[in-house]
């Protein structure tokens, strides 16, 4: 594999208005560096970055204006002083040599995808309400993401975990089995999280995280670490990641598994 490409070198290469998800994510690292968590973390619920050019002029920086597109629920978190902080970091990691001036950052929610169906939810308003299971997966068409047992999961990977974690459910004592909480809402401090599982075990909880192919480098590392820092801080017990490409079969699947839970209810 050859070495990273620099923001510099993306930024030389292509035209600012491709360059928002790095520009956003070595400002998010650049913070989290500094310390500056909260708005680091707050920047990874960002679905998409778009810059767009606000004002051009021949004897000054050009100005551009960012959007951010988010969950309708997480709209609240980006007060202005955490956009603030943000800009403040987008500059910060900018190549000196460009002339680029963020004038402004505005966050938008994301519009769901609507169903066929779309009338019969909004009718049914007044009766059952919504859970804070799958957010993310939920906002897709059905036909999109795997479901069982009236649970949602992202992608095919979760699916599999989930049927290993219900077998091994199945297999303990009546009184000493698992509960699993696939993609459960848990508001942690600064942000509002979307934990992959969430076992519970012998007075316990602990979280497995899947990480797919998109988990890679150390900028990506670094925010896992901190995402797992915060659950960890608000009394989850352990938290272990299982990289799908490190597993070739369900018996390695298992195998996880049965870790997993050796080291959550151990006492």
């Amino acid at each position: 594999m050859g070495e990273e490409l620099s923001l510099g070198d993306i930024m030389q290469n292509n035209p600012i208005d491709q360059c928002g998800e790095p520009l956003l994510a070595a400002a998010a690292t650049l913070l989290h560096q500094q310390g500056d968590t909260e708005a680091a973390v707050i920047a990874t619920d960002v679905l998409a970055v778009d810059v767009s050019l606000w004002n051009s002029g021949d004897y000054q920086a050009d100005e551009y204006e960012v959007y951010f597109t988010v969950e309708p629920h997480l709209v609240p978190q980006f007060t202005e002083a955490v956009l603030r902080r943000i800009e403040g970091g987008m500059h910060a990691v900018m190549p000196r040599r460009s002339a680029i001036i963020i004038e402004s950052i505005e966050v938008c929610p994301v519009v769901p995808l609507p169903s066929a169906d779309w009338r019969k939810p909004l009718r049914s308003v007044n009766g059952p309400q919504p859970t804070n299971q799958a957010r993310r997966a939920r906002l897709e068409p059905e036909h999109k993401h795997p479901h069982e047992d009236q649970l949602h999961f992202t992608n095919e990977w979760e699916h599999g975990v989930y049927r290993v974690l219900k077998a091994r459910q199945a297999s303990l004592p009546d009184n000493e089995t698992i509960g699993i909480m696939p993609l459960g809402g848990i508001r942690v401090l600064g942000s509002t999280r979307e934990p992959d599982f969430l076992i519970t075990y012998k007075g316990r909880a602990g979280v497995i995280e899947v990480d797919g192919p998109h988990h890679e480098g150390p900028r990506r590392a670094s925010n896992d670490h901190s995402r797992d820092n915060l659950l960890m801080h608000a009394g989850v017990e352990w938290v272990s990641r299982l990289d799908v490409r490190d597993v070739k079969t369900k018996a390695e699947v298992e195998k996880f598994v049965d870790n997993f839970l050796a080291r959550l209810g151990r006492r």
